[in-house]
């Protein structure tokens, strides 16, 4: 078990419920129930929304990772389960579920950290991790830079957003647009009908010598611009004015996350979370590692979104570190630091 754990990990940090499992760093099962579609008439997420979904698709979704990677509840060997950061409702949903199935399997319970966790699975693609690392998690609800030693037991926090999230912004600017929920991926492909120089969209927090970042000025910018094309009677380009927003995101985020390998000396970095999936995020970021020497690891679209995988994965990477397990006395903390990779 130490060398090569079986884990089954719970994820239901926001809409999406994921049971993964893993051995060692192989992917067996990844299997996801999203809400999604439920929030969409809403513009966002809404919490107790998420969470009566996560108690009706728990049970299935498990069943059907056990299925997928056919495998008994008695050959599992952990359970881990993302404690925070998160939703309250969302997390209080999935820990009380995992810590019934560590005790019905008599096995050990890992509440961990979601964006550690975001970390860990890049190891079931690309291998173990470089040490030391920098990863760079961008997100609906995070923004984060990140100096990584060892993904099970040290996690230094860089910076983060100061105000929105990168994915929270590409949200709204989606709706200003008139673009569908979530607004990533819309974005994404409205930009590819568009130029990224159409608009000078302002890039916040850009030369101010910090690892932090800030959207919240940009979203506002972006809206703005298009309030004043309705007021004129104007078109509103929505293919330069998505392709000019994300184009502003992704080089805030790139230049960032060079700076930090260089001000660390590091020549591993690692982007994970949903806008990780943006392609011209991981466009522009290869182009500029590849200029400054900086290896980069991007998992697949699948493994960057919440996921059980993730979960599983750092549940893994705990238990053959040695990290002794959580407590069933666990609580779901809404605001878990990164510098806490488990309870």
């Amino acid at each position: 078990m130490a060398d090569e754990p079986l884990v089954l990990g719970i994820e239901t940090s926001c809409d999406e419920t994921g049971v993964g499992i893993v051995r060692g760093h192989t992917l067996l099962a990844n299997t996801v129930a999203s809400s999604v579609e439920e929030h969409a008439r809403f513009g966002g997420v809404v919490p107790e929304v998420a969470s009566r979904a996560h108690l009706e698709a728990m049970t299935p979704t498990v069943e059907r990772a056990l299925e997928q990677a056919g495998l008994r509840f008695s050959d599992i060997d952990a359970v881990a389960v993302t404690a925070g950061p998160g939703l309250a409702g969302a997390l209080l949903v999935g820990v009380a579920a995992a810590k019934a199935y560590a005790l019905g399997i008599g096995v050990p319970l890992y509440g961990v950290n979601h964006l550690a966790a975001h970390v860990a699975v890049d190891q079931l693609e690309h291998g173990p991790l470089p040490k030391p690392s920098i990863a760079m998690l961008v997100s609906g609800g995070h923004s984060s830079l990140l100096l990584v030693p060892d993904v099970a037991t040290n996690v230094i926090s860089l910076g983060s957003t100061v105000d929105d999230a990168a994915g929270e912004a590409f949200d709204k600017v989606a709706r200003v647009l008139g673009l569908p929920f979530p607004g990533g991926p819309h974005i994404d492909r409205a930009a590819v009908e568009g130029s990224g120089t159409a608009v000078a969209f302002p890039r916040g927090k850009y030369d101010d010598g910090t690892l932090d970042f800030s959207f919240s000025g940009l979203k506002t910018a972006v809206a703005r611009w298009v309030e004043a094309k309705e007021r004129a009677g104007e078109a509103v380009p929505v293919a330069d004015v998505a392709a000019s927003f994300q184009e502003a995101v992704v080089d805030v985020l790139t230049r960032k996350a060079l700076q930090a390998c260089r001000r660390y000396d590091v020549k591993d970095l690692l982007i994970g979370g949903g806008v990780a999936a943006n392609s011209r995020l991981r466009a522009l970021a290869q182009e500029r590692c590849d200029a400054a020497g900086v290896r980069l690891r991007v998992p697949r679209p699948g493994l960057c979104t919440d996921n059980g995988a993730m979960i599983a994965a750092l549940g893994s990477e705990l238990v053959a570190s040695g990290v002794s397990p959580s407590s069933l006395e666990i609580p779901a903390d809404s605001s878990f630091p990164i510098t806490s990779v488990a309870m």
